[in-house]
């Protein structure tokens, strides 16, 4: 469908053979839509105007990109400064997709929210398959056993696709949010919003949770304390954009925990919420299974190809310049100048520069 609609604004499409075999999608099907398959790497990015991709380009692929081109993928910009400056020798032009802003306008390119409602659902859905429990409340001849109970910690989109995934699955759902401004969307799943006074919170004008003080995140800590001991499992899923994942659970908070207890750390690969987290590694802390598995949304893969392709084609769609059939690079939106990153061998995004620079 996506191909399609690119074809239909004038682009030509060109696909490395075999993308879709992991989907089931045969080459075919791509060149139905219109698409053009090419076995070879090489010649597939040589004469590209537009790279796609979802992870960041490796610095000897970015050797073979065309000079000037428009590289689109994830970036991780805050991270990979040698991948920056390859970018600026080549005067490629990088969007940076989990830099889109999270604006009215900006909803349907915003790939960081379609995915983290993935992650959301299937970090229940794993949880639930490791835990020695069920989740909801069944009367049987043998007695009522009673739901399981569920703290996720953070109400931003993962965290309610997790409420929500998991009130639908029968748990007693509780959780924690920094930002009080999200008690009304977490009580409207029906889960019940857990207050801890830790004074001057908020969040900032992109709607991420603002950085705590170190005595806001032991208050935080204390009164959270007691409801992870209580549960069957406890998600985290707190970030911090551009800055590493905020340590919430503790070796103390866990060691209080009832043995069987399932963790699942959704900030581990930028530096994990919950100690002893490893990224792709489940962990057993005195019984406590902790759950540092990456790339969640990789699990339902044809959902998460589906929407971040969308996601990709909708930005390309708004911006594309239907006499010259080119994208056309506005910086004078707010859209644009927020998810460029490189342009003509500098770098331009200004809130990048700022946290770079610190």
């Amino acid at each position: 469908m996506n191909v399609k609609k690119l074809v239909d604004l004038g682009a030509e499409v060109f696909f490395q053979s075999g993308l879709g075999e992991g989907l089931h999608i045969t080459d075919g099907e791509y060149e139905k839509a219109g698409g053009k398959a090419i076995a070879n790497r090489d010649e597939l990015f040589k004469n590209a105007d537009i790279i796609a991709r979802i992870r960041r380009p490796e610095l000897e692929e970015l050797e073979q990109y065309p000079e000037g081109c428009i590289s689109v993928s994830y970036l991780d910009p805050f991270n990979n400064p040698k991948t920056l400056e390859k970018l600026n020798q080549k005067k490629i032009t990088s969007i940076s997709m989990e830099m889109i802003p999270r604006t009215t306008k900006a909803q349907k390119m915003d790939v960081l929210s379609s995915q983290a409602s993935l992650a959301g659902y299937v970090a229940v859905t794993m949880a639930a398959e490791k835990l020695s429990k069920i989740f909801p409340m069944m009367m049987t001849p043998a007695g009522t056993i009673s739901p399981s109970r569920v703290f996720i910690i953070g109400a931003g989109v993962a965290g309610l696709q997790a409420i929500a995934t998991a009130k639908r699955m029968g748990a007693r759902v509780e959780a924690f949010d920094t930002r009080p401004v999200v008690e009304e969307q977490v009580q409207s799943l029906g889960a019940k919003f857990v207050k801890i006074d830790l004074g001057d919170t908020g969040q900032t004008d992109g709607g991420y949770a603002k950085e705590l003080t170190p005595e806001q995140i032991e208050l935080q800590r204390q009164g959270m304390a007691k409801h992870c001991a209580q549960s069957d499992v406890v998600i985290t899923t707190a970030q911090l954009f551009g800055r590493p994942a905020p340590l919430i659970v503790t070796e103390e908070m866990i060691a209080g925990m009832k043995p069987g207890s399932i963790i699942v750390d959704l900030a581990v690969e930028t530096g994990g919420n919950v100690a002893g987290s490893k990224p792709g590694e489940i962990v057993d802390k005195n019984g406590v299974l902790i759950m540092g598995l990456g790339n969640l949304p990789g699990r339902v893969a044809s959902h998460a190809s589906q929407m971040y392709s969308a996601n990709i084609t909708n930005l390309l769609d708004e911006f594309w310049d239907t006499e010259s059939k080119a994208f056309n690079l506005a910086f004078d939106d707010e859209i644009i100048s927020g998810c460029v990153v490189t342009h003509d061998g500098q770098l331009v995004n200004e809130f990048i520069k700022s946290v770079l620079n610190k």
